[in-house]
């Protein structure tokens, strides 16, 4: 499994990724259940820091993060990430996608092997990242087709690349629900607490 890092620092488990897609919801008279969606989602993440070396890049951040974006590798989920055997950490598209589409196809020519279910990609275009619904079997010619949630919130050409492992950047603002210090144990043990991390979308 591969090791990320916030700030220079090793992210711990727990690693809490979780989708924000609001969803209203209505009782009719009869009971039927209606749902409605904008179509709006982005990825949010928890988790915690261990760390002595970086504290003041982690402290710093919590100031500077404040009101403006940055950008790490997007973690990926580890069983997921156990399954990947693609050779490459691009393929070009090989058909334009209009935005609001939910699959995109690739090609297969400059890599192989399997990009699974679950793995977060993104496209060199814009900053949104997405999960891959299904399996996208790299191997034999021609192009694949990566079905993607949520749909494309920016068209594609085939000049863009799909991003895949550790490409992947996640861009992100800190929430500032939970923006702390950092708190020493000891006089040596830092730890900055839980950290929540929200995608600029």
């Amino acid at each position: 499994m591969s090791t990320y890092y916030y700030k220079g620092s090793k992210i711990l488990a727990p690693l809490q990724i979780t989708t924000n897609e609001p969803v209203f919801a209505t009782d009719s008279v009869s009971l039927k259940q209606l749902r409605a969606s904008q179509g709006a989602q982005r990825w949010e993440m928890t988790f915690s820091v261990l760390t002595n070396d970086g504290a003041a890049d982690i402290l710093l951040g919590s100031i500077d993060e404040i009101a403006t974006a940055n950008t790490m590798v997007m973690p990926q989920l580890k069983e997921v990430d156990d399954r990947a055997t693609q050779t490459s950490s691009t393929a070009p598209v090989s058909v334009a996608a209009a935005g609001g589409d939910t699959s995109v196809s690739v090609s297969v020519a400059s890599t192989s092997g399997t990009l699974p279910r679950g793995s977060f990609v993104k496209f060199s275009n814009h900053d949104k990242v997405y999960i891959v619904k299904q399996d996208v079997n790299f191997s034999g010619t021609g192009s694949a087709v990566v079905e993607v949630y949520p749909p494309l919130n920016t068209a594609l050409t085939t000049s863009d690349q799909l991003a895949m492992g550790s490409s992947v950047n996640f861009t992100y603002f800190r929430s500032v629900d939970n923006i702390s210090g950092i708190t020493y144990q000891d006089g040596i043990l830092a730890e900055a607490g839980a950290i929540t991390l929200i995608e600029a979308v």
